[in-house]
């Protein structure tokens, strides 16, 4: 098993909602798409689900250990003492089990919760790369959609002339990659445009990337230009 002591708060989160079965369809979609084509990436799942399986199935073995000692015990005049140790070895057990299926929620911001919870990659479009005009866009698309961001990003840099979909999937981009200010500085140019196809989507990343970054003011008046159901219900959790 490798040393999973480095993984982020949103890799536990998000593999804790995988094995919970509380992911979107396409956020499940996308994850074990993953898995499928990135080993190393599914020994780590599986090496941080037997870490906290394991943990927890340790716990309620102890705790049939205790009650199972509990019933066996002779009641002899030091039962009291007995049973007050065997309750605290009951309670230590209890709190890492609680710990193991509560520290997420407890160690977590709202607001880094929300965005955990709501943000998937865009899909990204298509890879028909017909066009030698478009071929460096549609190269990169190749990279986004196999979740390269790095190598996608640098490939969509490179090209001179940035319209509103690259704008916007360089921001989608950046935020996957885990840098919300480049990714709300390109999302911020692909909302300019009111009559581009991508629009809504646009502020619905920007939104999120807001948030992310602790701007909640922001996130919402994003989030309020944009249609999409997952802004809606994102904007009604941020009001409450």
């Amino acid at each position: 098993m490798k040393d999973n002591s480095n993984i982020s708060q949103e890799l536990l989160e998000t593999i804790e909602r995988y094995y919970n079965d509380t992911m979107s369809k396409q956020e499940r979609s996308d994850f074990e798409l993953k898995l499928d084509e990135n080993p190393e990436f599914k020994t780590q799942v599986e090496d941080i689900k037997t870490l906290i399986f394991g943990i927890e199935n340790q716990s309620l073995k102890e705790q049939l250990d205790v009650f199972h000692e509990d019933i066996l015990e002779p009641h002899f005049e030091s039962s009291s003492a007995s049973g007050f140790f065997t309750l605290r070895k009951l309670a230590a057990a209890v709190v890492i089990l609680l710990a193991v299926t509560s520290f997420w929620w407890f160690s977590t911001p709202q607001n880094e919760k929300l965005y955990s919870e709501y943000f998937t990659p865009d899909p990204g479009l298509p890879t028909v790369m017909s066009s030698n005009s478009n071929f460096e866009f549609y190269d990169a698309m190749v990279n986004y959609k196999q979740g390269d961001y790095k190598d996608a990003i640098k490939k969509w840099e490179s090209i001179h002339h940035k319209g509103d979909t690259l704008n916007y999937f360089l921001g989608v981009a950046y935020l996957a990659d885990k840098n919300e200010k480049k990714a709300i500085r390109f999302l911020k140019k692909a909302t300019q445009n009111s009559e581009f196809a991508l629009s809504s989507e646009a502020y619905y990343y920007l939104g999120l990337a807001q948030l992310k970054k602790g701007n909640v003011e922001d996130a919402k008046t994003s989030l309020k230009r944009s249609n999409t159901d997952n802004s809606k219900a994102l904007l009604s959790q941020l009001n409450n």
